[in-house]
């Protein structure tokens, strides 16, 4: 395979769908050796969400590049030092809003401060801040070390949702201020600690003005991505396109025309350097993988639709619930509804790109199954149903 063109020139379509596969650690031998921190600092972001069907996305996230690394050893990559108590190591991660709520590399604590700073000149909030509430959740972190929104007293008036205590109102604004940061997440409930006591010395400051942070997070982003638009650049930390436009000419990243991409792009120089290649990846991604989070990127790069139907009446769903892309080859070759009941695996609806797409769909939930200590796979409904039973024949042969 000759080397992709030099910085400002032409990509062709398949070189930039290698260059994003590269940099979302997809093609390429993994770094089992940096393990799931690696994953996450290559990332740079990894989303979080409240659906668990196989396991949690930010879960899903480092197996899909990484095989089954144990889910446990997933939560201490990210959480150690919160977990420990021990206040000699060093936090991984920090839980903030970038794409969406992410769990993020510590090291990306003073970029974020552009976004701290808008939410502390913030003049307009969906839930009003008792008095006194605020000065008291700090007052009991710094006397009590870290705790739940329950533990600071009480998460919420009652059982709607958005019906939060003053508690709770009082420490999320003093998360978003960056008085307080999220160490971890127990039992699904985020831990509050005072960043003061959380975060390394060298990184707790708001230093960096806003041009810095963000020419910092657009060039981050660019290396996540390797090849993107301004629309993709701008949606992967949730900036605005005025503000990707303002410093991206001096973010270190380079200008290219992609073939059938109507809009300008850019990438990353140092991933232009070297021809993507090595083993593709085949497995189940999450909705929220950071591979497939842009629709409209999906689409530009694989010519694959892809949404997330958890939130769509039952009755309108046409993939499932929680319909997972199946990447096999570099390819999105499918996708699968998948459940547990018991210690099996079912596949409540498969989507299969042709019979070609069969052993890897196989591979793909074989393996998913094993991670999550099932024992079978069952199939249900395959969308095209002549294509049933020589997937229900390859998992037999493959679980053999």
């Amino acid at each position: 395979m000759t080397s992709l063109p030099r910085p400002s020139t032409d990509l062709s379509a398949d070189d930039a769908r290698r260059l994003a596969l590269r940099a979302q650690g997809f093609l390429g031998v993994p770094d089992r050796r940096s393990g799931v921190r690696g994953v996450l600092r290559h990332l740079g972001a990894v989303q979080l969400d409240t659906i668990s069907v196989l396991a949690r996305s930010h879960e899903l996230v480092p197996y899909a590049r990484l095989g089954a690394v144990g889910r446990r050893t997933v939560e201490r990559a990210y959480w150690t030092a919160a977990s420990t108590g021990t206040p000699s190591e060093r936090p991984h991660a920090f839980e903030y809003w970038s794409h969406a709520a992410c769990i993020l590399p510590i090291e990306e604590w003073p970029h974020f401060a552009f976004r701290r700073r808008a939410y502390r000149n913030r003049p307009h909030w969906n839930h009003e801040l008792p008095d006194g509430a605020y000065d008291q959740v700090v007052k009991q972190l710094h006397a009590e070390g870290p705790l739940t929104a329950t533990e600071l007293g009480g998460a919420k008036k009652t059982s709607e949702w958005w019906d939060w205590s003053g508690a709770k109102v009082a420490v999320e604004r003093a998360l978003m201020y960056g008085e307080v940061v999220c160490v971890e997440r127990r039992g699904w409930k985020r831990v509050y600690d005072l960043a003061e006591r959380a975060v390394p010395g060298e990184l707790l400051h708001d230093e960096l003005d806003d041009t810095e942070c963000l020419r910092r997070l657009v060039r981050l982003a660019g290396q996540s991505l390797g090849v993107g638009t301004r629309a993709d650049i701008a949606d992967y930390h949730r900036l605005k396109a005025e503000q990707v436009d303002e410093v991206i000419g001096d973010s270190g990243l380079v200008p290219v025309t992609v073939e059938g991409w109507s809009k300008p792009a850019w990438a990353d120089p140092e991933a232009l350097a070297t021809p993507p290649r090595g083993r593709h990846r085949t497995t189940l991604l999450s909705p929220f993988d950071s591979l497939v989070w842009e629709r409209a990127r999906t689409e530009r790069i694989f010519g694959f639709t892809h949404r997330l139907e958890a939130y769509v009446p039952k009755q309108k769903r046409v993939h499932g619930y929680f319909a997972m892309p199946v990447l096999a080859g570099g390819r999105l070759v499918g996708r699968v509804d998948p459940a547990r009941e018991g210690r099996t695996l079912v596949a409540k609806q498969v989507t299969l790109d042709g019979v070609r797409s069969v052993p890897a769909v196989a591979q793909a939930l074989v393996e998913a199954a094993s991670w999550v200590d099932c024992t079978d796979v069952r199939v249900e409904r395959v969308e095209a149903p002549e294509l049933r039973e020589p997937l229900v024949l390859e998992l037999a042969r493959a679980v053999g």
